[in-house]
């Protein structure tokens, strides 16, 4: 089978049997480097994600944007035709990548004993709300719930306000990320130590309670619960976002002691760096409020421009916090090449992020946005798996693909 894109994953070959987001994301970082990532979907609704929020003309954007690069199929792997044409698509891959409800390939006669017997070689990705063990395991889990359950929620906000929900997907990102990067482990303790293929098991929960931090430890040796700081860090200060004379908004964050006094040079108080209530981080976290209303004040009378250039001259760190909009516009994301341009044939010319991390020797490429539903079942089917049109029309007639 010949791939549309080389990169440092060419020659990988990755079933993804998976839908929405957390399993789909692990396809495209692979399909983004190179690996042929073979989507399989449901011959009658394909994967949910197709009708998953905004559409355009009845195109879905994150079906565009998750299912670039790969290839779809059509195939029904719960029945036994399906199985067994499942277990030859296995049967000549590196990978497969899942997030179905724990316990269902298993119900279906493909779990893990059968597809290791087919290819001993075989890394197996299994995402899940949960898990694949705990009392918890065969719950049904979404990002939502793990956000919640992880302690990210209860942090993120502020403190006279409920919990605060992210607006994406970012509990399946950030498990999805973690997926990743396991499963290069497991590639490399097979092909260069010698190993054999293995199960990956990654839950929701437990890659964002990763990211809350020392907060678990800080609880194990303080007694102390981490509570929502809004946009204040409990660790420096100053930080925060502030509003300016324009009606903009900025970021500061001056976590180092010469940072918050470049921040004073700033904002043209000096004498501030002396201010027994600021000269020192544990002092400034004290006297916050005062800290604050000082900054905030400053920066009512600029506007966001001249903040930004102010702050630059006095090499202070500060951002100004951008709406999509802003970042298409932006010249450091354009020299970047962050944003690329691809022609697709439901959307025209359209706008999406670039392969991440920049390699200098073999770079990642967005080479296509997600494909039709079974758009490429006769190159799959016919060229990867050599099934002649015979065997190919009577799965269809069945509904099989």
């Amino acid at each position: 089978m010949t791939n549309t894109q080389s990169g440092p994953l060419d020659g990988l070959t990755v079933i993804e049997a998976g839908s929405m987001i957390s399993g789909p994301t692990v396809g495209r970082f692979l399909a983004d480097f190179g690996a042929t990532v073979i989507k399989i979907e449901h011959p009658e609704y394909g994967d949910h994600i197709r009708n998953f929020g905004t559409q355009k003309d009845g195109i879905g954007m994150w079906h565009k944007y998750l299912s670039r690069n790969k290839r779809s199929i059509t195939l029904n792997i719960s029945g036994e035709k399906g199985s067994a044409v499942f277990l030859d698509l296995i049967s000549e891959a590196d990978v497969l990548v899942e997030n179905f409800r724990p316990g269902t390939l298993e119900r279906w006669g493909i779990g893990w004993e059968r597809l290791s017997a087919v290819n001993p070689e075989l890394v197996m990705v299994r995402l899940s709300g949960y898990g694949q063990t705990g009392p918890y395991s065969e719950k049904p889990g979404f990002g939502t719930l793990a956000e919640a359950m992880s302690g990210f929620a209860y942090v993120n906000g502020f403190d006279d306000r409920p919990p605060l929900l992210p607006p994406t997907g970012l509990a399946d990102n950030i498990a999805a990320l973690y997926a990743t990067f396991s499963l290069m482990f497991a590639l490399y303790h097979r092909d260069v130590n010698g190993g054999s293929g293995q199960v990956v098991d990654v839950s929701l929960i437990e890659p964002i309670f990763n990211l809350i931090g020392p907060f678990p430890l800080t609880y194990d040796q303080t007694g102390e619960i981490a509570r929502r700081s809004g946009n204040r860090s409990t660790s420096s200060a100053p930080r925060n976002v502030y509003r300016t004379g324009d009606d903009r908004w900025v970021a500061l964050a001056a976590s180092a002691q010469p940072l918050a006094m470049r921040t004073f040079d700033a904002i043209g108080r000096p004498e501030l760096k002396d201010d027994p209530r600021f000269e020192t981080n544990e002092k400034r976290l004290e006297n916050v409020e005062e800290l604050d209303a000082i900054i905030g004040d400053w920066m009512a009378e600029h506007t966001r421009e001249d903040i930004l250039e102010i702050f630059e001259e006095h090499d202070a760190t500060i951002a100004p916090v951008y709406n999509v909009a802003d970042i298409l516009e932006d010249d450091h994301y354009r020299e970047r090449e962050a944003v690329v341009e691809i022609d697709d044939p439901d959307l025209g010319t359209a706008a999406v992020q670039n392969t991440i991390p920049k390699f200098s020797e073999t770079p990642g490429d967005v080479d296509y946005l997600g494909p039709d539903l079974g758009a490429h079942n006769d190159e799959i089917y016919g060229e990867f798996l050599s099934y002649d049109a015979d065997v190919l029309a009577e799965l269809e007639q069945e509904g099989v693909i």
